[in-house]
């Protein structure tokens, strides 16, 4: 069984930061990458930013890109998202993803979700 528990999330008003983390943890024998998305209330789950295991290449959504920055501790099998310059617009669940190798096959694996929430 493979567990991804996010911490981080919180209220913070338009233009202040946060920094989510997602540990990963469990019955797995490689990553190869972690990513977050986020669901606003009434919109689909979206893609946020992502960033590969071994080469630390990152892809970030148009929406995030030059605000957010995505990082990774290779040895805490830990991905982290700074948010800068945060927006109402950014208000959201945010959900930790990670594509890994458990025994006999390769998946996915989704966090429970950390609250985000941009207001005055």
């Amino acid at each position: 069984q493979v567990q991804l528990v996010e911490s981080g999330g919180g209220l913070v008003q338009p233009g202040g930061s946060l920094r989510l983390s997602c540990a990963a943890s469990g019955s797995f024998f490689r990553l190869y990458t972690m990513a977050w998305f986020r669901q606003a209330p009434g919109k689909e789950r979206e893609f946020v930013a992502a960033i590969t295991w071994s080469g630390g290449n990152t892809n970030y959504a148009d929406s995030v890109k030059g605000r957010f920055t995505i990082s990774r501790d290779n040895a805490k099998n830990t991905v982290y998202l700074q948010m800068n310059s945060l927006k109402p617009e950014d208000t959201a669940v945010y959900y930790c993803n990670a594509d890994l190798q458990r025994v006999g096959k390769r998946g996915d694996a989704w966090g429970q979700g950390t609250q985000v929430t941009v207001s005055s």
